[in-house]
């Protein structure tokens, strides 16, 4: 059980350290995910961003996805072709859903991105973290969207998760790091003793920090290596 999401995130932070990740990058899946990031990005001296999913929900049927929009530039769209085929949805059909869900995407981006542009991940490691992973079906459309984008590699990082869902996720990316995987997997909330939920405020905060936190390692790094300092 970890105290809280950043306690979670430093221990995650150590392990994932200890791999020599190449340019990483490190991606939260707000909100949840943020507070956690944010401490594996401090520990890896690395930038840290979002990845921002909506589900397209099947008609009638919000809650099952037959697809998914991720922020990008362009959006990714990935679909459920299982669901898509189930549903005899032709590409009319899929775009109208998809159409729908749009304004919320841009609301989203808006409020924890504002008007910066994601960062790239083309030839760089992205790592992707989460404050758990339940069923993994947002981290497996993170992760195929981010595949598009040419990364160096994909990495998820998580403090929780169940077995079989790792082994799902282990078909997706190319390394998984997960501090516990218990056999009994119950909801997020039971395996941390803190565990509230997080307005949009509390993630544009975390962000700014972490930004704010970046560039100033980088400015220490950049006079440290500049010809004729110590």
């Amino acid at each position: 059980m970890f105290r809280d999401r950043q306690e979670a995130g430093k221990r995650l932070g150590v392990e994932v350290g200890k791999l020599g990740l190449l340019q990483p990058v490190v991606l939260a899946l707000p909100r949840g995910g943020v507070p956690v990031a944010a401490e594996v990005a401090k520990a890896l001296k690395a930038p840290l961003d979002l990845i921002i999913v909506r589900k397209v929900g099947a008609p009638g049927n919000p809650e099952l996805a037959v697809a998914a929009i991720v922020d990008g530039n362009p959006p990714d769209i990935v679909l459920n072709r299982e669901i898509v085929e189930a549903y005899a949805l032709d590409d009319d059909e899929l775009r109208v859903l998809i159409a729908k869900e749009r304004p919320e995407l841009e609301r989203r981006r808006l409020v924890y991105r504002g008007e910066r542009a994601p960062l790239s991940i083309t030839g760089k490691t992205a790592i992707i973290v989460d404050d758990g992973v339940a069923t993994g079906t947002t981290m497996k459309v993170a992760i195929r969207a981010l595949k598009r984008r040419s990364p160096r590699e994909v990495v998820v990082a998580i403090p929780v998760a169940p077995p079989d869902v790792l082994a799902e996720l282990a078909q997706e990316a190319d390394l998984i790091v997960c501090l516990s995987q218990p056999a009994h997997f119950h909801a997020l909330g039971y395996h941390y003793r803190s565990f509230p939920q997080l307005t949009d405020d509390e993630v544009t905060d975390a962000l700014a920090e972490a930004r704010q936190e970046h560039r100033a390692g980088q400015r220490t790094i950049r006079r440290k290596t500049e010809p004729g300092t110590a």
